[in-house]
């Protein structure tokens, strides 16, 4: 089951990505280039196999990558949550 992607995640997530969105971008690159190979193949053969332009269907799917990741993190830390 996917996490809650809260207003609060996505207001955080697109404040920052707004901000300076082709720096954003490079940095997703590199990061999950490192973290998760497998799916930065995927977006890249996505955004490359597509009549869409390529950095804005990489940006979608990063952004997508991006709120998740956030939301799991969010999900994990209340669940390990002890008083």
């Amino acid at each position: 089951m996917l996490p809650v992607i809260t207003e609060e995640i996505a207001a955080a997530a697109f404040l920052e990505i707004f901000k300076d969105m082709p720096s954003w971008r490079k940095k997703m690159i590199h990061y999950i280039k490192d973290e998760n190979p497998e799916i930065n193949t995927a977006i890249i053969e996505a955004a490359n196999n597509s009549d869409l332009d390529p950095k804005a269907v990489a940006l979608g799917a990063y952004m997508t990558y991006n709120l998740l990741e956030t939301a799991m993190k969010e999900s994990d830390a209340i669940m390990n949550f002890s008083e």
